[in-house]
């Protein structure tokens, strides 16, 4: 947790922002409850909301919060915990103890909750609540507001803590870097043991390790694969071979449970093929041309449509894409090897307010694209000093997806689909920063760590 003080102005600022805008009644916040694996006892690992996390610091289960929009207080509603739970977890922070840490000075039993809600909608008050993501919230949400389904979310209260949370404070800052820092040893840890006979699982459990050793442990399920043109590949039961090219994409969470969130190409051999060295380039140059494109206010849609014009350039160059380069990318036909988006926010989710929305997230409301490709941009609104948010183009060779656009006849003015399919077997490769908008400018966030093919190969060796 960080100092009573910072949730306490935290909370300041949205009560501000949400009577400014003449907002009035109770911001509802619900903590996430422990979830069963395969029995009640056995539960999957913890995690709290991260709003919940980011306006109380409670990180425990079984608590919810609500913030008068009209008194200006909050209360925070749990349980202590009875004997029978000590017995087993040990002596445990009272809830005044935990609400107090988080500047919260009212507490009250968690049934009180119910009766607040009660009272509020019998004299007429708005609840705001923000989209619940997992189930048993849907369906407290629902019992608490006594209603059939799941009651509307609140655009206004989506917004306000879209935009607080978006800009990252100093102190956040540092959370995040000590993420990404050890992320990096977790991708440095990879890239030296992978080796032909090895398993992906044994590189997967390595890269876990470290999180889990330096941290919270990781911060998204791994990805550590032979098969990189799966974008989000995590299966980990082939074995690797010599002239496959691996990719790993994985994160640290801080204790702060901030997130990193990095990704790396290397061959499994101490160097890459020539061929592999050509796509390698390719995605490198894409890399470096939306890393230098990042700046304060420049759209993030501007940065994406700039690694995929370098995509195109260098594939061009390769015989695998033809035509005019600009009308290709303008009607999407790049997507065929770059299908998804440069990147996304990333702060106490490694998608960052992803359950809020991405059109509030990423498009500042406004509608995303249904274009292939441009769809599965995440973040496409202007980047602000503070935001913090991940730069990752790759290209891929989706063997599915080629044969598809082949027999459809698309794009076939900007696509040499004969050329490319001498390519299939390639799997995918990308690399993945995490980058920090200054009122100055932009910058990497983390260590050093290998880029460039000397650089990788050099790590190998």
């Amino acid at each position: 947790m960080f100092d009573s003080r910072t949730y306490t102005d935290r909370r300041t600022v949205l009560l501000d922002t949400l009577r400014q805008g003449g907002q009035r009644g109770i911001l509802l916040f619900l903590g996430n409850e422990e979830s069963p694996c395969n029995y009640a006892d056995n539960g999957y690992p913890y995690r709290q909301d991260s709003t919940f996390l980011y306006y109380f610091g409670i990180d425990h289960p079984g608590y919810a919060a609500a913030v008068d929009l009209d008194e200006g207080t909050s209360t925070v509603f749990a349980d202590d915990l009875d004997i029978d739970a000590i017995v087993w977890m040990g002596p445990q922070p009272s809830v005044a103890e935990l609400a107090a840490r988080g500047g919260v000075d009212r507490t009250a039993p968690r049934t009180a909750l119910a009766e607040c809600l009660i009272q509020a909608r019998t004299t007429g008050r708005c609840i705001h609540v923000l989209p619940p993501y997992r189930p048993d919230n849907k369906l407290r949400l629902m019992e608490l507001l006594d209603r059939r389904s799941v009651p509307e979310a609140s655009v206004p209260f989506i917004r306000a803590v879209v935009e607080q949370r978006a800009v990252k404070s100093a102190e956040e800052l540092a959370e995040i870097e000590t993420a990404v820092n050890l992320t990096v040893d977790m991708h440095l840890a990879g890239m030296r043991m992978a080796r032909p006979g090895m398993k992906e699982s044994e590189i997967a459990a390595r890269v876990t390790e470290i999180a889990l050793a330096g941290g919270a442990g990781v911060s998204f399920p791994v990805i550590a694969t032979v098969r990189g043109e799966t974008l989000h590949n995590h299966h980990h039961g082939n074995t690797l071979k010599s002239g496959d090219v691996f990719l790993l994409d994985c994160g640290a969470e801080s204790l702060g449970h901030y997130a990193g969130d990095l990704s790396s190409t290397f061959p499994v051999d101490p160097t890459f093929t020539s061929r592999q060295k050509d796509i390698y380039r390719v995605v490198l140059s894409s890399h470096l041309a939306a890393v230098a494109k990042a700046a304060p206010m420049v759209p993030m849609r501007e940065v994406h449509r700039t690694a995929c014009r370098t995509i195109a350039e260098g594939l061009k160059d390769l015989g695998l894409m033809k035509g005019d380069l600009d009308a290709a990318v303008e009607a999407g036909a790049h997507a065929l090897f770059f299908p998804c988006g440069t990147g996304h926010m990333m702060g106490l989710d490694v998608h960052d307010m992803e359950d809020l929305g991405e059109v509030y997230v990423g498009y500042e409301g406004q509608p995303k694209s249904t274009q292939f490709g441009l769809k599965s941009l995440r973040l496409a609104r202007p980047l602000k000093p503070g935001f913090v948010f991940t730069v990752e183009p790759g290209v891929y060779f989706i063997p599915e997806l080629v044969h598809r656009w082949k027999a459809e006849g698309r794009f076939a003015d900007f696509v040499n689909y004969d050329a490319v399919e001498g390519w299939l077997g390639t799997g995918g490769m990308r690399i993945e920063e995490d980058m920090a908008i200054t009122p100055e400018g932009a910058r990497i966030l983390g260590k050093w760590r290998p880029r460039t093919i000397e650089e990788v190969e050099a790590e190998r060796g």
